[in-house]
């Protein structure tokens, strides 16, 4: 088990702890709240724990809810990353990923998949990008939407189920 290098959430209040972790999921600080709401116990201050507690809120959430964090997500290589408005945990993500570095050959290849993703499946495209390189990145988003809706809407939880964990590990 791994515990935070930052802060200690079991000793935070309620206010601390969700501005600390509010942006674990994208824009959706209703997951950290929940999840305090839960109990501030010592169990919480392991990485691994809380990160399954936060997991479980967003799985167990109502559809309308998952779709809506699902939105909260910016689209990979899209108009947000290009002007710099994305949170500091996407940019960061995606230019680990080498997205920055695109040619524009394929800026126009993000941007054909995220607007044919997103027509299919009505919300973007959801990959976990860390440890990925661009090339790795489009070869997913090629073979992803070819994915039944159901099959697509559970791979983006888990995927952001992954990214919240690559958040966490590096507080």
């Amino acid at each position: 088990m791994s515990r935070f290098q930052t802060l200690q959430p079991s000793t935070l209040s309620r206010d601390a702890f969700v501005k600390a972790f509010a942006d674990i999921y994208e824009h959706s600080p209703w997951v950290a709240e929940k999840a305090y709401d839960l109990g501030a116990d010592a169990s919480i201050d392991e990485i691994e724990t809380l990160h399954q507690r936060m997991s479980d809120i967003l799985l167990s959430a109502d559809h309308a809810s998952q779709l809506a964090l699902i939105n909260a997500h910016p689209d990979l290589a899209g108009k947000a990353a290009v002007q710099g408005q994305l949170t500091e945990a996407s940019t960061n993500e995606q230019a680990g990923a080498g997205i920055h570095q695109c040619t524009a050959e394929e800026f126009q290849r993000f941007t054909e998949l995220n607007d044919a993703y997103k027509a299919k499946f009505k919300f973007p495209f959801i990959m976990a990008v860390k440890g990925s390189n661009r090339h790795q990145i489009l070869a997913a988003f090629e073979t992803r939407i070819h994915n039944s809706q159901d099959i697509e809407f559970k791979c983006a939880l888990a995927e952001i189920n992954k990214i919240a964990l690559f958040r966490l590990l590096t507080l």
